[in-house]
């Protein structure tokens, strides 16, 4: 497909400066975008960078000097870009049509709300209950009385054990695994017994959960993540834990058992929190990351241990100066007379 720049201008509702009537073949990253394509920057500090693209129009913030490239300005440039790659190249998506395939399995006893699509091979166990519009794809497998909200979407071979509960809204991408038994053991004559694990999982309203990502049961209780909520791949939630609302949870984070984090906490890939640890509202953590005590509200940090991020800047800018920080202390043993028989100082 392709447009004239005003006629993508008039979709996103965004104000021309330049030739309006030039036709775009294709919408593209700065680094990609080649002539007759259009591309985008989504602040300020980024625009220094058109200077060197080869696009032949931009869709840029309303403040942005023109310098002689055609522009499309708005209020949010990368809202706007979404919406003209979906535009010149996506398909639009289709969602299943509602209906259950004659494929799925529904127990007699579960509950199927308004409009809902299941899909080939999925199964419903004994006494869940689905929200309207609920899709489950292709082998999702949802256990006994579970719960889901309105406008839930389950992905490929996602798996929901018995008794967990989803708000409205939530999206779980393929593979990922939803009330599994937590990791509990007791050391008896001279063996790890299992510690039944007898709760479940309760997650929010507006969660995502991505691509292969677990979050446990409780032993007794409710293992928790607070609505709004973005979990990315990969991503390990142990037993008991109660992630607050809003919080970013990046690849490969895991947390142990009976670990806490308040609102819009942020923790970015790798980070690994020990267990019966809190981490206050708005705090963020770097990184690789190890967090082995509490974090009080606000704090960022970063490094394994964590520690203010400030500090640990300090710290790591100084490493590449350690080499020649040691020959200098070797000098000054040497020159005092200090070091010592075996020539390590």
């Amino acid at each position: 497909m392709q447009a004239t720049v005003r006629e993508l201008a008039a979709l996103v509702r965004g104000e021309v400066h330049g030739d309006g009537g030039l036709v775009i073949t294709a919408a593209r990253p700065l680094g990609q975008a080649q002539p007759g394509e259009i591309t985008f920057v989504e602040s300020e500090r980024h625009a220094r960078q058109l200077a060197s693209c080869r696009a032949s129009a931009a869709v840029v913030p309303v403040t942005l000097p023109a310098d002689g490239l055609t522009l499309i300005r708005v209020a949010d440039p990368l809202a706007a870009f979404i919406t003209i790659v979906r535009h010149l190249h996506g398909r639009p998506e289709e969602p299943p049509p509602p209906g259950i395939d004659p494929r799925a399995v529904i127990h007699p006893t579960a509950r199927l709300g308004e409009g809902v699509s299941v899909q080939p091979f999925a199964v419903v166990g004994e006494g869940s209950v689905l929200g309207a519009r609920c899709r489950l794809h292709v082998g999702v497998v949802v256990g006994r009385y579970c719960r889901l909200g309105d406008d839930v979407v389950l992905h490929p071979h996602v798996v929901l054990y018995d008794g967990t509960v989803l708000g409205n809204r939530v999206v779980i991408h393929a593979h990922a695994v939803i009330g599994a038994d937590g990791f509990g053991y007791r050391f008896q004559n001279g063996r790890h017994v299992k510690v039944p694990q007898l709760g479940q999982v309760e997650i929010g309203d507006d969660v995502e959960i991505g691509a292969g990502s677990t979050i446990d049961r409780g032993t007794f209780g409710a293992t928790q993540i607070g609505e709004g909520t973005k979990i990315d791949n990969l991503v390990q939630v142990a037993h008991n834990c109660r992630i607050g609302r809003h919080n970013v949870l990046a690849g490969q984070v895991g947390i142990a058992g009976s670990s806490s984090t308040g609102d819009y906490v942020m923790l970015a890939g790798q980070v690994g929190v020990a267990d019966h640890v809190h981490i206050g509202d708005r705090t963020l953590i770097g990184a690789q990351s190890g967090v082995a005590r509490d974090v009080p509200a606000g704090a960022r940090l970063l490094g394994s241990p964590a520690i203010p991020e400030a500090e640990q800047k300090r710290i790591l800018l100084s490493l590449p100066k350690l080499p020649q920080m040691h020959r200098d202390l070797r000098r000054l043993q040497r020159h005092l007379g200090l070091e010592d028989d075996t020539g390590t100082g």
